[in-house]
């Protein structure tokens, strides 16, 4: 594990409520496969809407690839900008940051450098390319990484200390 200062995670949360690395564990296949389906169906809505009112019902039922120079823009630079965006400002994406998961550089802690962004995005075509291995890999790595956080040198990790939500039992 690896130490780091508390306000290199949380740089905006006041000292008291702040985590340490001690209350951090490396995030699992599981956790981040859902932050992956929310974050898949956010970027879904966001991009479908305006896409459906620009192109219409021919956007989803033609053959064409690319439709236009809005297509290209809302589903391939869209994503880029705002995935990385996210990932330097909150220390991850929607669905991460629901689920109370950080994207931090392996060694420190701290948040990611820009050039370490743009890596890991790239990173992801290869752990996609053979079978999407380079994430399936999370589930059996002793520090959860994927082949894309190794490449890009980052770890993603989450408070140990959330507790499950508990339920009363109905009599």
């Amino acid at each position: 594990m690896f130490t780091i200062a508390t306000q290199a995670i949380l740089p905006n949360v006041p000292v008291k409520e702040q985590r340490t690395m001690d209350d951090m564990e490396y995030a699992g296949f599981g956790v981040r496969f859902g932050a992956v389906i929310i974050d898949t169906v956010i970027l879904l809505v966001v991009m479908a809407v305006p896409l459906s009112l620009i192109y219409g019902e021919d956007y989803w039922m033609g053959t064409q690839v690319v439709h236009g120079v809005w297509d290209v823009l809302l589903s391939y630079v869209l994503p880029v900008v705002a995935t990385i965006w996210f990932w330097r400002r909150f220390l991850g994406t929607p669905g991460k940051m629901m689920l109370k998961l950080r994207v931090v550089d392996a060694r420190t802690g701290d948040r990611m450098s820009v050039g370490q962004s743009i890596g890991r995005y790239l990173a992801y075509f290869v752990s996609t390319i053979p079978f999407c291995l380079g994430f399936i890999w999370v589930a059996f790595d002793s520090r959860k990484q994927g082949w894309h956080d190794k490449l890009a040198g980052t770890v993603v990790v989450r408070d140990k200390r959330v507790q499950p939500v508990q339920f009363e039992q109905k009599p």
